[in-house]
């Protein structure tokens, strides 16, 4: 069920914010999707995602590939009968306060990181939001 970006529900909210692992879909070059596990997070109130990735992962040069308009990608997490989807338009970035930020972020929803000099964050501006948590 699709849900308005601006009123997400408790539940909703709640759901993105506890202990879940996610997949994210990114496109590879040849149209094909390219789906892997990930840890994210979610600011309903920029309607940001984040992952935070190695930058010479394949989901961050799918990402990077698709140029500076972005790409076009879904962040999925499930828990049985509960799941919630966001669509957005990701970029990557290698400025240090949007990984720092990132990172602190995913040590709130999951534990801290291992260190990792090739990190990036990859942010998704959410433009739709799926599920029923």
């Amino acid at each position: 069920m699709a849900h308005d970006l601006h009123a997400l529900d408790d539940g909703y909210l709640a759901f993105w914010r506890e202990y879940q692992l996610c997949t994210l879909t990114t496109l590879r070059a040849d149209g094909t999707p390219h789906v892997v596990p990930v840890g994210a997070t979610f600011d309903p109130q920029t309607l940001t995602a984040r992952v935070i990735s190695s930058r010479t992962s394949r989901k961050v040069q799918n990402v990077l590939a698709a140029g500076e308009a972005g790409a076009r990608v879904a962040l999925c997490q499930v828990d049985r009968a509960r799941w919630a989807t966001l669509e957005g338009v990701a970029r990557v970035s290698e400025e240090p306060a949007a990984v720092a930020d990132a990172v602190r972020r995913y040590a709130e929803r999951y534990r801290p990181p291992r260190e990792n000099p090739a990190r990036v964050v990859i942010e998704i501006t959410v433009d739709r939001a799926l599920g029923r948590a």
